[in-house]
């Protein structure tokens, strides 16, 4: 074999070898970013359930999960902005975003969940459209929660109040305008649901207080 075999023949090995390394890579990011995803829809269901520990769990285990994926695509920039990885985020932040606003808690930033702005930025506002979820519930479970849903229905509004000012191109935000606007629809309609439900109980109230009062003189 010549020299000149010889140094292809090392040359091709060591591009394989390169190109294996990176496939690896890129096959566990695949799969945990599906996982990442699974937990997080998973984390809401719970959420919704009231099942607030089990939620919490799942939520650390896409927290560790993405860590993890940040480590080891750090020297594959072209594989970590592919899209899958920050689909994962997204979808993991939504779910985060969503347990803070139920629980009361602190919306945590993006450098703490370990995700970019973009993919931050649309899950909070997804996270306030799965508000319209809840409150829904809260409603079929009677008064006693209304003063709930109206503290819920405000930080709706108050993400749609922010949202609606990041004014950037697309290909900076991931599409916010786009998401930004579905919030706006979700919003108004559950202010509306809301207010029709508040009103009827109002009513409902009125009529007992009638009722007793004939009931009373007679």
């Amino acid at each position: 074999m010549s020299d000149n075999s010889s140094a292809i023949e090392a040359t091709i090995s060591a591009i394989a070898a390169r190109i294996e390394q990176k496939n690896a890579a890129r096959e566990k990011a695949l799969a945990e970013s599906r996982q990442v995803i699974r937990n997080a829809a998973n984390s809401i269901r719970a959420l919704h359930r009231h099942e607030f520990e089990q939620a919490a769990e799942m939520l650390e285990q896409g927290r560790t999960l993405l860590l993890g994926l940040k480590n080891v695509l750090s020297s594959f920039p072209d594989i970590y902005w592919a899209g899958y990885v920050q689909d994962a985020q997204k979808e993991y932040s939504e779910a985060r975003l969503t347990y803070a606003l139920v629980r009361g808690e602190v919306l945590p930033l993006p450098e703490t969940l370990g995700v970019e702005d973009a993919p931050y930025l649309n899950a909070l506002a997804e996270a306030a459209s799965e508000l319209r979820r809840y409150i829904l519930d809260l409603i079929r479970h009677g008064a006693e929660h209304n003063e709930e849903c109206e503290k819920l229905l405000e930080k709706m509004d108050e993400v749609y109040s922010r949202l609606v000012t990041v004014d950037y191109p697309d290909v900076l935000t991931g599409g916010l305008r786009r998401t930004t606007d579905q919030l706006r629809g979700v919003l108004e309609r559950t202010r509306g649901d809301l207010t029709l439900t508040l009103r009827q109980r109002v009513l409902e109230l009125a009529l007992a207080r009638y009722n007793a009062s004939v009931d009373g003189k007679l």
